[in-house]
């Protein structure tokens, strides 16, 4: 049994080689992790193509997802996306946000920041920002999001517990979460779940689906709610690097299934409305720039 930072590294590792990978590569395997199926196969990812804000630079095709769709982003928010990669999901958020908001997308892989940021340079966003650290232990002040969004990460972290506790801290009161996801309902075969290929590939670090709403309700979120769901189906010429081909059968004709979610909860409290100047405070502003500056007004 492997330690959390053992799992850690041996995600790490994996996805900083997939920062260097092309995105059919990664759209044919599982999250980027295994080896590419022999045929092409969109094992995980949704289509972002007709998503405004999107940048295919950016797109790894590592998600499972289109949580930013069922995020309820506002001009102005505050958004954080967890496990953000090369910056797909935080430049869609961007686009939601408009200029007068704010995007910190947290990953803790180096490359993957890297890559982020010279997205954002490219593009000339200098409200979309790119932290490195763990997101179970994140680089962020308590009570600072708005929104809160990640595409098909929390399951690669061994502590799942932890990182939605951290999503609560983070949260505003009255913020809320759309997350996207693996689940399991029963459980995948010994050799799939113990396997750290698989693990980093997002299948055997997934927990049951009923747990994982479960923690989300032990942190105090309320308004809960699965927004989408979808099976995930591991190709065979995947499965066969795990499986005899009885156990192949076995499995596809069993009950367990693997699912992305989005799921939707909200911290209590009331959500504070944003400052604006009154008119008032405005015209007051203009008389004294005059008053001062003949030549600003």
């Amino acid at each position: 049994m492997k330690t959390e930072q053992e799992l850690k590294n041996i995600v790490k590792s994996r996805y900083t080689k997939i920062a260097e990978q092309g995105k059919a590569e990664n759209a044919s395997s599982c999250c980027g992790a295994t080896t590419p199926s022999n045929k092409v196969y969109n094992i995980m990812m949704d289509d972002y193509s007709d998503t405004e804000g999107y940048i295919e630079a950016a797109d790894l095709g590592l998600g499972c997802g289109l949580p930013t769709q069922f995020a309820k982003i506002n001009k102005g928010d505050m958004v954080i996306d967890l496990g953000s990669g090369a910056g797909n999901d935080c430049f869609v958020a961007r686009h939601e946000t408009g200029a007068e908001g704010k995007v910190i997308g947290i990953d803790f892989t180096p490359v993957m920041i890297q890559k982020a940021r010279l997205n954002a340079e490219k593009l000339g966003y200098n409200n979309v920002e790119f932290r490195e650290g763990d997101i179970d232990d994140m680089p962020v002040n308590d009570n600072v999001a708005d929104v809160i969004v990640s595409n098909c990460v929390l399951n690669l972290v061994p502590n799942k517990q932890k990182v939605i506790k951290e999503i609560y801290r983070v949260l505003k009161p009255g913020g809320h979460f759309s997350i996207s996801d693996i689940v399991l309902v029963g459980n995948l075969p010994d050799a799939l779940r113990e396997d750290a290929e698989m693990y980093a590939g997002c299948v055997a670090g997934a927990i049951q689906k009923t747990e994982y709403l479960q923690h989300i309700s032990n942190a105090g979120f309320e308004s809960l709610k699965v927004q989408k769901e979808k099976p995930i189906t591991i190709p065979d010429d995947i499965l066969s690097k795990y499986l005899s081909q009885d156990k192949i059968k076995e499995f596809n004709t069993s009950s367990i299934g693997i699912f992305s979610i989005t799921v939707y909860a909200e911290k209590p409290g009331k959500k504070e409305d944003k400052p604006r100047l009154k008119l008032s405070e405005l015209q007051a502003n203009s008389s004294s720039c005059c008053a001062t500056n003949s030549g600003c007004c």
